[in-house]
């Protein structure tokens, strides 16, 4: 069967390429400002007067607002028009970030933090959808690499450049960074994205969105204050988990039962995009994971500054651009499969290094690790992309785009706070397993045996050793966590099998869709 997947080739006076670097910079603002603010987050607490669990909204109500408006991206371009959408988003955006720099209390971050997550919400969906348009299925592999550099690596660099610039400026300047960035990009935007015309014949589907709003914001809540509430051991959690369950599963049967639902069930009956969804679900477990244990690991248990972790963990970043670059050429040459397997391999080594880690392991190590999970994250993202879309229908790319979009967050974010669980777990269990020999009881442990500063009877000796042993059980809960992410990206690699690969039947001709069989 013949089907027709991708849009036709842009007219000659379209330029693509400036196309490509508009939506790019959008997508750095967004996937910046996700990461850019965690490491100023102590000098805006000491700047509005908050404690340690309330600054954490600051980064908790841009995830949320992030999380609810994602879903409504594809009734937005479809209703206004996909250029009024990304303009309007970016304007909103360099206001809320203006904002948020001159906030002068707690309330007013938050709440602006809100806006600035809402406004944020469409630029990756939409920057996705615009280059899956404007390039036929033989020409997305370039383009999406070169797209993907900013999703991979902003996230990465933003820590560091946040570190940067709070040391040397001061945290309001992680937001006001976005205002030239932004005005760049509004320019881009106005003067070459192409438009597309409103379809309003598409009604909104206020129940639909209301019920799937409340299940993604609660679900959030749950991520995010599960670990410093003692998760289902809190009234708190309990409470927002049941709210998440009742409004996903009335959403569901009102997805069913309703005529023209705002959830499309419909994009999740094609199998490519199903089965790439779950596994972006899971590849946002792991990496989205690492990203948050590892610059901690590096600050707590090597005693590295912000900025010098920062720097350890940024070559992932020039890994990421390397390979996003090398499989952007080999997509259509190799089978996508192949390269999405090679990717997870490359994951799973990393993973699995990580796990032999210790307390004695050099920066260096470190840092080639990093390059190579960077190598592999880019033949995952990319060919994951690519085969998520090419056997959908084009009508359906913005509600794809950020549904997509919306799953792999929310892995992101359910990843995080699993393994920050995971690790306390086992950490503790680590502890008792070191602690145990440690008795007066014990009579293979005496004081010869032990340095000169600590001692099983000593107080001053039991305070030094119990350090120490926290030290060290620590640094086993990371290499377990890290174990746990060496298994989970093995147990996803057979998943990549279940996709069909589109083969290109004709060459694509200016103005002419790509054909495909499937």
């Amino acid at each position: 069967m013949t089907a027709t997947v991708a849009a036709g080739a842009p007219p000659a006076p379209l330029n693509r390429t400036m196309i490509v670097a508009s939506v790019m910079l959008a997508t750095i603002l967004t996937a910046l400002d996700a990461t850019i603010a965690n490491v100023a987050l102590p000098h805006m607490a000491g700047s509005v007067s908050a404690s340690q669990d309330q600054i954490a909204w600051v980064l908790t109500s841009y995830i949320v607002a992030g999380a609810i408006c994602t879903p409504i991206t594809g009734w937005l371009s479809n209703r206004f028009g996909r250029k009024r959408l990304l303009i309007v988003s970016v304007i909103g955006f360099i206001a809320a970030s203006a904002l948020c720099g001159a906030a002068q209390n707690l309330t007013q971050i938050v709440l602006f933090r809100v806006a600035q997550g809402a406004f944020a919400a469409p630029l990756i969906p939409m920057s996705q959808a615009l280059i899956l348009d404007i390039f036929s299925l033989a020409e997305r592999g370039p383009a999406m690499s070169i797209w993907g550099v900013g999703v991979m690596v902003a996230p990465i660099v933003g820590p560091v450049l946040g570190g940067w610039l709070t040391d040397s400026l001061s945290w309001r300047w992680v937001f006001y960074i976005n205002l030239p960035v932004g005005a760049l990009c509004l320019l881009g935007i106005m003067t070459f994205i192409p438009d597309t015309p409103p379809d309003r014949s598409r009604r909104f589907d206020i129940v639909g969105f209301s019920l799937l709003a409340i299940a993604i914001a609660a679900l959030q809540l749950v991520f995010d204050r599960g670990q410093s509430q003692g998760w289902f051991d809190s009234g708190e959690v309990i409470a927002e988990a049941s709210v998440a369950f009742v409004a996903l599963w009335f959403s569901l049967v009102h997805s069913f039962t309703s005529d023209k639902p705002f959830l499309p069930l419909s994009i999740f009956t094609d199998r490519n995009f199903f089965t790439a969804s779950l596994l972006g679900i899971m590849v946002g477990v792991v990496i989205l994971s690492v990203s948050a244990l590892l610059p901690t690991m590096l600050q707590s248990e090597y005693g590295y500054s912000v900025l010098q972790a920062g720097l350890l963990t940024s070559p992932r970043g020039f890994g990421s651009i390397i390979s996003m670059l090398v499989v952007g050429r080999l997509i259509g040459r190799v089978d996508t499969r192949f390269l999405l397997i090679f990717g997870q391999a490359l994951f799973a080594a990393s993973f699995f290094h990580m796990s032999l880690f210790t307390l004695d392991t050099s920066s260096t190590e470190v840092i080639w690790n990093g390059v190579f999970q960077g190598l592999g994250t880019g033949f995952v993202f990319l060919p994951l992309t690519t085969m998520a879309f090419a056997t959908l229908a084009p009508h359906t790319r913005n509600d794809a785009t950020s549904f997509y979009t919306l799953l792999r967050n929310l892995g992101g974010s359910a990843g995080i706070s699993i393994m920050l669980a995971m690790l306390v777990n086992f950490s503790a269990g680590a502890r008792g397993q070191l602690v145990e020999p440690y008795s007066p009881e014990n009579s293979v442990i005496s004081p010869n045996t032990l340095p000169s500063t600590m001692s099983i009877t000593d107080p001053t000796g039991i305070v030094v050793l119990s350090s120490q042993v926290d030290h060290q059980a620590a640094m086993l809960g990371y290499t377990q966590v890290f174990h746990l992410m060496f298994m989970v990206t093995l147990a996803m690699m057979p998943l990549v099998m279940l996709m069909r690969t589109p083969k290109q039947t004709l060459a694509p001709k200016s103005g002419e869709p790509a054909a495909v069989e499937h």
